[in-house]
Order: C-alpha cells, then sequence, then structure tokens
C-alpha cells in the first residue's frame, strides 16, 4: 500500500515539475486592453515600445507580434497591429472579432533595440484586445525582450 501511495505521489510531483518548468521556459509575452472604452473614438490609438536585447541567449535579430479581438464582432470594426523600427514597418489586423483566435504572427527585422507598436480600431466602438510579442535571435530563438506603454488613448492637441 505505501509502494502505491509512494508512485502516485513521485508521479504527481512530477507532472506538477515538469508544468512547472514548462511555464519557466514557455516566454509568454501577452497584454491587452480595452480600446476605446467610452465608445465615442474612432481614432482611439495604444502605442507602446518592445526593447529586444542580448539576454545570454543571443543578439536579437527580429520581433514576432500578433493582435486578438476579444470583442464580440461588430460589422466594419476591427482592431489592427502595427510594428515598426527605423524605416521598416508590417502590419496584421484580426480579421474575425471573438473567435479566440490571434492572427498570424507577424515578423519585423530590425536587429536589437526599440521597436514602436501601434495598436488601434477601425472605427467608434469598444474593443477588448490582447497581443503577444517575442524579441528571437537570428535562429528564432527566444532572446531578451522588454515593453513599456507610450500612449493609451488620444493625445491632446495643444495650439500654439
Amino acid at each position: 500500500m505505501l509502494s502505491l501511495f509512494l508512485r502516485k505521489a513521485t508521479f504527481c510531483a512530477l507532472i506538477i515539475l515538469s508544468i512547472v518548468l514548462y511555464a519557466g521556459v514557455s516566454h509568454a509575452h501577452t497584454g491587452g486592453g480595452t480600446l476605446d472604452s467610452e465608445n465615442m473614438f474612432r481614432n482611439f490609438t495604444g502605442q507602446a515600445q518592445i526593447t529586444c536585447f542580448d539576454d545570454g541567449n543571443g543578439p536579437a535579430d527580429h520581433v514576432i507580434v500578433r493582435i486578438r479581438d476579444n470583442s464580440p464582432p461588430v460589422p466594419n470594426l476591427l482592431v489592427n497591429l502595427q510594428v515598426y523600427k527605423g524605416n521598416k514597418a508590417n502590419s496584421i489586423s484580426d480579421t474575425t472579432s471573438g473567435d479566440a483566435n490571434f492572427s498570424p504572427f507577424i515578423t519585423l527585422q530590425a536587429g536589437p533595440g526599440v521597436y514602436w507598436i501601434l495598436v488601434n480600431k477601425t472605427d467608434v466602438g469598444t474593443r477588448f484586445f490582447e497581443i503577444e510579442w517575442h524579441c528571437n535571435t537570428i535562429d528564432s530563438v527566444h532572446t531578451g525582450t522588454d515593453i513599456g506603454v507610450t500612449q493609451f488613448g488620444i493625445p491632446e492637441f495643444k495650439p500654439r
């Protein structure tokens, strides 16, 4: 009886350990928010900086990003994601709102440093979105990745 208990306890411990180890190496970088919670602004925009750096896995070569619209479908109301660095840019939209699927990943290859991302929508309406981002080496090994939000809303216009 003790032997059966020990085997079950060992099996459970191994399962828990494998889950913890998998979570520790999966490097998930996700975040999101609500665009235009007041449901009033067509031009509501989120902006952030993704910094790609060598964390010991190798120098950053590119960033991959994707977006998901978690809101119920509304005709002609989509969320878009743009990524740019220097004179290079790429973009994608989640063309099916509320289906629980991310858009495909897009890649921008511009080396280490700061990549800018923009999230916007196509019309007036509240959109709850989620993005996923990863910095990778030339061999697509995950490397250092940080993010910081720099704008979420509409910048105030100040006449001069």
